[in-house]
Order: C-alpha cells, then structure tokens, then sequence
C-alpha cells in the first residue's frame, strides 16, 4: 500500500526556456533599432534643421527620434516582457519593475513631444500631420494606461476581483498602444524622408535614405517580436508525484 506522497515543483526557469529565443531576438532588434537611430541623428545632423540652422534648433530637432524611439518604443517593449525575464516568483517586484521602466518610457515620450514643439511656433503650428496627431493619440493612451495600472495593480492591490476583470483590457490596451507607438514612428519616417527628398536634401538612393528604410523594417521586426513573445502561452510549472509503498 502507499505510505506517502510527496511532491515538489521543478524550477520555475522552466517557464522561461520557451520564449528565451525570442526574447533574444528582441533585445537584437532592440540594439539594432537603436544604433539605427542614433547613426541617423549624429550622422545627418543637416537633415533635422531644415528651417534654421542654429546649434540650439539641431540639438532638439535631433532629440525628438532619439527620444520617441529609444526612450519610448524600446523601454517600454521591454516593459512589456519584463513578466518573462524577470527572474523570481515575486510578483510585485515584477509589477514594480515593469510599472518603472513604463514611467521612464512615457517621461521620454512626454520630452520627446516637448523638443518637437519647442520653440516659437508652438503646438499649434505642428499639429498639422498624421504622424503628429497619431502620436498626441499615442502618449495620451499610455498616460492612461499608466495611471490605470498604478491605481489598479499596485496602488490597490488587495481589489483582487477588479484586477482580474481588468487584467485582459490592461494587456490588450499595452499591446494596441505599443503597436500605435510603432506605427507612428512608420509615419514619422515616411514623412520626414518625403519631406527632404521632395525639397533635394536628400536623394532616392543615398546612405541616409538606406539607414531611414532600414530603420522602419527594424522596428517592424521588434514589434512583431515583443508582440509574439507577449502573448505566448507561459508554461505551467510541473508537479513530480513520489509515491512510497512500504509492505505489510
């Protein structure tokens, strides 16, 4: 007959090993969209001044995609997957890293905005484009999505049914915001090159227009795989079952 049962569960890394090729590759594209970024903005610096050419207008103008892209798109993709990597079991020190670095990408988002409206022209004067209104849209969703996750996460963690009701519009309001985040940068992209092209700063084919094209597929590539890694299935930690049988 059966004397004892014992169980005991396996290491929780397990839950890790089936994401970690993607969350490989999505530090890759990470590292590859950001060196992108910054050989544009250091390497053609006379491309972000077209209206004046003072040290002061280059150094916003050139601030505004590092910012936006780096600060903003990078940081808070991986926010996102910080519930995959984040070694541990504690779930508010994950909360509390994540609801972090989601802080420091919207603060660069709301600089991002600031340089690109500064100066004498103002808001109103730039708020003329789809990229521009896209990306008002954008921050103003985060910011809300921030406020919600602080108030409903951690601000009030012992509401447990009401974190769960909102648990799955969290994620799906994350991963819509993320992905509006990258179309605006698509948007941003299309407009700035078509801008310096029609006005012969810069050639169809030329340095500057592959380091722009390959910056958008770049920022595809990561989407997708923050994306991907983000809704994947975690894998349940297994149980083993020891069964002792002692003889009567």
């Amino acid at each position: 007959m059966v004397s004892s049962i014992s169980t005991s569960r396996r290491s929780s890394s397990n839950s890790v090993k089936p994401v970690l090729p993607l969350l490989v590759f999505a530090r890759a594209s990470a590292l590859v969209v950001a060196a992108l970024v910054l050989t544009w903005t250091l390497s053609f610096k006379t491309s972000f001044t077209p209206h004046s050419s003072t040290h002061q207008d280059l150094i916003y103008a050139a601030l505004h995609p590092v910012f936006m892209v780096i600060g903003f798109i990078v940081v808070s993709g991986e926010a996102i997957l910080v519930h995959r990597w984040w070694p541990g079991e504690s779930r508010n020190v994950k909360k509390l890293v994540h609801l972090s670095m989601q802080g420091l990408a919207l603060g660069c988002g709301g600089l991002g905005i600031w340089t690109k409206f500064h100066g004498n022209e103002g808001i109103v004067a730039n708020f003329y484009s789809l990229h521009s209104w896209m990306g008002l849209i954008c921050v103003a969703l985060f910011s809300a999505q921030w406020l919600m996750g602080f108030f409903t996460f951690w601000h009030r963690p012992e509401v447990r049914t009401m974190r769960i009701r909102m648990l799955p519009w969290h994620i799906f309001l994350g991963l819509f915001t993320y992905c509006l985040a990258i179309a605006t940068a698509e948007t941003g992209l299309v407009e700035k090159l078509t801008f310096l092209q029609l006005k012969g700063k810069v050639l169809k084919r030329s340095p500057e227009t592959m380091v722009v094209n390959g910056l958008g597929i770049a920022l595809v590539l990561l989407s997708a795989i923050v994306v991907l890694a983000a809704v994947s299935p975690k894998q349940k930690t297994p149980f083993t079952v020891t069964l002792v049988y002692s003889k009567k």
